[in-house]
């Protein structure tokens, strides 16, 4: 296990009695360096979405706990959010409660001379995902796939 996965585990479980005690659900948490400093951001949810004052309310919690734990020796923000709209799909749970939604797709390489792919979520197992696009399912190896979020709808 990488030094990141193994801080976002420990978060993780540090924040499940927060979330529980907010009513909120962890929808991910990630431990990501971006510019010159890291951020440990946990993503909450709840039927109806989150307000500022989940936000707030999680992040204090959170961050009181985290204090007392210490387990992360670098310097890092945390951010406490909703996963948004277009929120991307990278658990399983994720992906189940989105069957029959549009997603789009990014993959690594091109397939067929493109690397964006957009369809409705129609299945997926530990190896693949399928969609459905124009009546056609499209299937792809999770492997090859860089990014899977929800289409945002206006």
């Amino acid at each position: 296990m990488s030094r990141r996965e193994e801080y976002e585990e420990k978060t993780e479980r540090l924040l499940e009695p927060v979330a529980e005690a907010n009513g909120v659900s962890i929808y991910d948490v990630e431990y990501v360096k971006e510019g010159g400093g890291y951020y440990l951001r946990a993503y909450i949810d709840k039927p109806g979405g989150v307000n500022i004052q989940d936000c707030e309310n999680v992040s204090r919690a959170l961050s009181d706990r985290l204090d007392q734990e210490d387990f992360i020796p670098d310097a890092y923000t945390l951010e406490v959010s909703s996963p948004g709209l277009g929120r991307i799909l990278k658990k399983d749970k994720h992906l189940q409660g989105c069957i029959g939604q549009e997603v789009e797709i990014k993959l690594f390489k091109p397939v067929d001379q493109c690397k964006d792919f957009t369809g409705i979520l129609d299945s997926f197992d530990s190896d693949s995902i399928t969609i459905l696009e124009q009546d056609t399912h499209r299937n792809f190896k999770r492997t090859d796939i860089a990014v899977i979020r929800l289409v945002l709808d206006f």
